[in-house]
């Protein structure tokens, strides 16, 4: 395809002025034949298997870097749900394992390493006990390892022992991680419909249908679809609006396309996924926030913002889903709190509280992300938190997330500040009510009636 002087340029502005970026290259690793009676064998053959693959991911990213003069932001590998692997062993902590990813992680320099992972939707193995018993500590010893547990599906309803176990869970998370305002709890994401390709941390996982080893891409672009949003102006009506992000997503899910093509031609590796989510940074000029204010609100939280999300992350779908036959992952538009300067500010102002940030989930990707509670928050206010997070992508057929953190020490209006890309957020108020009794009733809500349409 000849490529014209204006594109050229036009890729050009949206790399220098707009914050045009791969936010990351994940490459994910089965781990299906690391399973050993001795847990230290597992180790080894872990260990031994990440250096192996991802010994030449991150140089290879910089030289796409180089020659294609963009960003790529992160570079992350993830694994097979460690369970799978771990329970055939003689040990039950599993945080051993833990330590290990994080050894071979900074072996091979990526960023992050997700797979310490379980999913219990429909009940508990013992290993499975094992590893969500094995969270806190694995996450406080290590730097780079995340960690997610599925806990609903559209098909199997929710698993309510699940759903009170990881309210508990992200606790004492935070309590072992209390020094750094609980940031243990940011690398801890816990799921309902949880897509087994996505390469965005802290979820990410090599599902088990996946190849031996693949090269997936999250791309991302707020600053280049806010610049066009207010270009247009308030002149434009939404049919315009859609249609100038649709054509924007296209161009910067190409971008995408070209830059894991060549990764996994490089690495002898399949080509996986793009992700098409738009994935905000702290960064000013790289908020979901300011895009969706771009169309004419005056704070994000204002009425319509559900509207105009649920706009955005229709076009961003559409646009990207015609640059490419590999969709996968979450795709859409993530609205974490202390990663979106944007949202930062609109806590501040008052108009962005948890109840509207739960609305805005119902048509976006993924869920309640990043945000930061009082630190005194009941373990069962969080397991409420996650079962509403649930129900939303259960009935509606959607992944949803949850991923919050219970800074310790700090009340409402305080500040957590976690650097880099998780960024720094003020602690927004909970509902004081309690939900104790309803979410230790126990047992499985059922799944809804359409889990039966095959």
């Amino acid at each position: 395809m000849d490529i014209s002087m204006r594109e050229i340029l036009e890729t050009i502005q949206m790399v220098e002025a707009e914050n045009l970026d791969i936010r990351t290259i994940t490459m994910g690793i089965s781990l299906r034949d690391c399973a050993d009676s001795d847990i230290n064998k597992v180790c080894e053959k872990i260990y031994s298997k990440v250096t192996s693959y991802a010994k030449n991911l991150v140089k290879t990213a910089e030289d796409l870097e180089k020659r294609f003069g963009i960003p790529i932001i992160n570079k992350r590998v993830s694994l097979t749900p460690v369970v799978l692997v771990a329970e055939s062993s003689n040990s039950d902590d599993y945080s051993k394992i833990a330590e290990t990813m994080d050894r071979a992680a900074d072996t091979v320099g990526v960023d992050f390493i997700g797979g310490f992972s379980a999913l219990v939707h429909k009940g508990f193995t013992k290993g499975d006990i094992h590893l969500l018993n094995s969270i806190p500590e694995a996450l406080a010893k290590t730097k780079r390892v995340c960690s997610s547990v599925n806990v609903a599906t559209t098909r199997s309803g929710i698993n309510m022992d699940a759903v009170l176990a990881m309210g508990n869970i992200i606790k004492k998370t935070a309590q072992l991680t209390a020094d750094n305002d609980g940031i243990g709890c940011a690398k801890l994401v816990v799921f309902a419909n949880v897509p087994e390709d996505n390469p965005f941390m802290a979820g990410a996982f090599h599902g088990i249908g996946e190849p031996e080893c693949v090269i997936n891409i999250g791309i991302s672009g707020p600053g280049v679809v806010h610049n066009v949003v207010s270009r247009l102006g308030s002149g434009a009506d939404f049919g315009q609006l859609s249609e100038a992000i649709k054509r924007t997503a296209f161009k910067i899910t190409r971008a995408g396309e070209l830059i894991g093509r060549r990764a996994a031609e490089q690495l002898g590796v399949r080509f996986g996924i793009i992700d098409l989510s738009l994935a905000p940074t702290p960064a000013v000029g790289d908020s979901i926030a300011n895009i969706l204010e771009a169309m004419g609100l005056e704070r994000c939280g204002a009425p319509g913002t559900t509207a105009a999300l649920a706009l955005l992350n229709d076009a961003v779908k559409k646009g990207g889903a015609m640059a490419t036959s590999y969709v996968g992952g979450l795709s859409g538009a993530f609205i974490p709190v202390s990663e979106d300067s944007g949202m930062v500010e609109a806590v501040e102002a008052g108009s962005l509280t948890l109840e509207k940030l739960e609305a805005m989930t119902c048509v976006c990707s993924v869920g309640l992300d990043m945000i930061a509670v009082p630190g005194d928050t009941p373990a069962e206010t969080i397991s409420g938190i996650i079962a509403d997070e649930a129900a939303i992508g259960v009935i509606n057929k959607k992944t949803t997330a949850v991923r919050i953190i219970p800074a310790p020490g700090k009340k409402a209006g305080d500040r957590v500040e976690f650097g880099g890309l998780l960024g720094g957020a003020p602690v927004m108020p909970v509902n004081a009510f309690d939900c104790s009794v309803f979410v230790r009733r126990g047992g499985q809500i059922p799944a809804p009636i359409h889990s039966l349409n095959n």
